[in-house]
């Protein structure tokens, strides 16, 4: 009982903190960017016929001069339409290429292969990277290059998913959360991660750590070269705002997100020391809490569970509000039933002796 009284002291005293901190120390990158770089987009694709042509779509929207954009789009092996729909669409695009990906590149496999390879192809100073089956906004270069000064080796955008499915927008809404609690790590310039679908890193960062061929093998492979960039005395930025919101199609069923979260949270590993506490410390609410209800009177326990929601919401809303979004009133509560439902089952998909399928391959 005791125990689980300082869990939640600590729980609170630690949410409270994290929501004052997303309140008043929120750093904005708005430097105008005048200086115009040449930039590289690399897309790793495997069979991704439903989604390649409106990622390609938003590129060729970018508000960006055309003849500065380098678009590398690696088809991984794909047995569907995917090289098909990407050859079509390109034909008349000079500044856009097609590679079929044979063979690896040192320690790379899978989509750190394509990546790798595409790199190698590259050759303008800024690499941004995204993937096949994500939507970029207009104004996706210019906001992410005004994050860059000389130190900084690796910028991080924000994504969420589309749909219109209650499950897609729960999906939507654990994104964001998940994302505004590393953003206020990130604003006290304590790094956590990045995103391998909305990053942009300096050629000088890559190529001084070699690559992802010469990082070992990781099926989050945007941390394990976030980590090396960071060795090597580089700076970072996360962004969050709308300027770099990028859409990503959702999991369409269940199956798919308990796959999805078991990668990330193999990756999860790679995090600092102080992320990895966050992560236990929120993980480990419901399993506290549950037991609680049946030692502690009906009504402590519910003002717990209230006060978390609340708290949750709060938190919540600022994140939307700062994308320039909203969400029902019901939909915080359907999404805190959501955690409810997602953590035990993940905790316990997590821990099968199963590899991790990702796209149509076993890591």
């Amino acid at each position: 009982m005791m125990v689980s009284v300082a869990y939640f002291i600590l729980y609170f005293i630690v949410f409270a903190t994290l929501l004052l901190l997303l309140l008043f120390n929120c750093r904005r990158y708005t430097a105008k960017v005048t200086n115009l770089p040449n930039v590289s987009i690399l897309i790793a694709a495997r069979n991704e016929e439903h989604n390649i042509l409106a990622c390609l779509q938003a590129i060729a929207a970018l508000d960006y001069p055309t003849e500065k954009i380098e678009v590398l789009i690696g088809d991984d092996d794909s047995t569907d339409r995917t090289r098909a729909l990407v050859e079509a669409f390109i034909q008349d695009k000079p500044g856009y290429t097609c590679l079929s990906i044979t063979g690896t590149l040192g320690q790379a496999k899978g989509k750190a292969n394509v990546l790798a390879q595409l790199a190698r192809k590259a050759t303008s100073g800024i690499f941004l990277f995204t993937d096949a089956d994500i939507t970029v906004p207009p104004t996706w270069i210019k906001a992410m290059l005004a994050g860059l000064d000389e130190k900084v080796g690796v910028v991080t955008g924000l994504t969420t998913v589309t749909g219109h499915r209650l499950f897609d927008k729960m999906q939507r809404m654990d994104w964001l959360f998940s994302i505004g609690l590393m953003q206020v790590f990130s604003d006290l310039n304590m790094p956590v991660t990045t995103m391998g679908n909305n990053m942009l890193l300096t050629r000088k960062a890559y190529e001084e750590v070699g690559g992802f061929e010469s990082i070992p093998f990781s099926i989050t492979e945007d941390i394990a070269i976030f980590n090396q960039i960071l060795k090597r005395g580089y700076g970072f930025r996360n962004l969050y705002g709308p300027k770099v919101l990028a859409w990503s199609a959702p999991a369409p069923g269940y199956g798919a997100l308990l796959e999805q979260r078991k990668r990330w949270m193999r990756g999860s590993v790679f995090m600092p020391k102080y992320m990895f506490a966050l992560f236990v410390l929120h993980s480990a609410y419901y399993p506290v809490l549950i037991p609680f209800f049946f030692k502690a009177s009906l009504g402590i326990a519910l003002s717990i569970a209230v006060v978390k929601l609340l708290l949750q919401s709060v938190f919540m809303h600022i994140c939307l509000k700062r994308l320039h979004r909203s969400a029902p009133w019901w939909h915080y509560i359907f999404f805190e039933l959501y955690l409810l439902v997602t953590t035990f089952v993940l905790i316990l998909y997590f821990f099968l002796p199963t590899k991790v399928r990702w796209k149509g391959r076993r890591f």
